[in-house]
């Protein structure tokens, strides 16, 4: 078989790829709900996101020997079934840590601002500290929080010196803030990592966030300890049953968006480019992904000269995610929508800063803007 003759079923919904592969096989496009076991029936490799489970049922009877999913996650893919039948995958990891670490820093300094609280007052608590949870430490050191660290798997490996167990957390953090892969079973099982029993223990009343999988917080648990102000608010991208959602926790969070934290251009782009290289590697050649770069921001020049709050002034001109929440709140049944109709948003790198001085620059340096 010629690499022209190979057949790529990618979904459409993954951003900057066409073009890119089409030199080299023949590339057919779908909607994620058009990706069925009848098209994959003469496909050769599977590119897609999390909307398509990647299983027996999909895949049963097809040529099919290797999936990339342009995401960090891979709990949509059946590993098991494709180990069992010679189907090579790969995933995306770190790909949007920038991003998911641009939306949490915002989200912080929104609900600090609105407390009328100083985040170098206060204590944050990363549950996770893989790719996401080591940018979101960064950011959170950089403006001066107090940080806690729990990854048992890390811990095992690493010592325990730098980490703490969730009972601290629990007692300690004004923030918690969860960065696990969804791990249903096991030693360091993450399902309802946020438990009731885990809510019910908490000593300062935490801001709650949770960006990495829905299912790694009890929604229900996390409802009722909002309404026991067990928890002062929450922060949730990501929800059990999505793009179903409940409803009453929407309302009640004091951010709530349609699993887009990981969702900035340069995450996109990253993504991209990492499965289009392991396609590549597949077919013996190397793919030229140079061109491949996010649009400029409409403003990318921030002056802050004068600014009384220029931190915070920075963070939220790159990035504000009251925007979709309004929207999300309005339109809760339009999640797909809103998730798939997702506008251009660029990292801090993507931004040039002027007028800051001081410390001020020094911080605006760490979290990666450009002076």
């Amino acid at each position: 078989m010629t690499q022209r003759d190979i057949h790529i079923v990618a979904d459409s919904k993954i951003p900057f790829l066409r073009g890119l592969l089409e030199p080299y096989a023949h590339i057919s496009y779908y909607e994620p709900s058009e990706i069925t076991n009848a098209v994959m029936r003469d496909a050769d490799i599977l590119l897609t996101r999390t909307r398509t489970r990647v299983d027996k049922r999909l895949l049963n009877g097809s040529r099919c020997y290797f999936v990339g999913t342009a995401t960090i996650g891979y709990d949509h893919i059946d590993t098991e079934y494709c180990k069992a039948n010679g189907i090579r995958w790969v995933n995306a990891p770190g790909c949007n840590a920038g991003s998911v670490g641009q939306y949490v820093l915002a989200s912080i300094l929104l609900w600090a601002r609105s407390k009328g609280r100083e985040v170098a007052d206060m204590t944050i608590g990363i549950v996770g500290v893989g790719h996401v949870g080591r940018i979101v430490e960064r950011y959170c050191r950089a403006i001066g929080m107090k940080v806690l660290l729990n990854d048992p798997p890390r811990a095992a490996v690493e010592g325990s010196e730098k980490f703490v167990s969730l009972d601290e957390i629990a007692a300690k953090a004004d923030i918690v803030t969860f960065h696990t892969p969804l791990i249903m079973q096991g030693e360091y099982a993450t399902c309802h990592l946020g438990s009731a029993r885990f809510f019910d223990s908490l000593q300062r009343s935490p801001l709650v966030i949770n960006t990495s999988r829905g299912a790694v917080v009890d929604n229900y648990a996390l409802l009722r300890a909002l309404n026991s102000e067990k928890v002062s608010d929450a922060v949730m991208d990501v929800w059990e049953g999505e793009p179903r959602l409940n409803t009453a926790l929407m309302l009640a969070s004091f951010i709530a968006t349609p699993h887009i934290a990981g969702y900035s251009s340069d995450g996109k782009a990253n993504a991209t480019r990492m499965i289009v290289e392991a396609v590549g590697k597949e077919l013996g050649v190397k793919i030229d992904t140079s061109e491949l770069v996010p649009p400029t921001p409409p403003v990318s020049t921030l002056s802050l000269a004068r600014n009384s709050d220029p931190i915070v002034t920075a963070v939220l001109s790159s990035y504000n995610p009251l925007f979709e929440t309004r929207n999300l709140k309005r339109q809760p049944h339009d999640f797909e929508k809103l998730r798939n109709s997702y506008g251009i948003r660029r990292e801090f790198h993507a931004y040039t800063v002027t007028g800051a001085r001081d410390n001020n620059a020094t911080v605006l340096r760490e979290l990666g803007f450009i002076l």
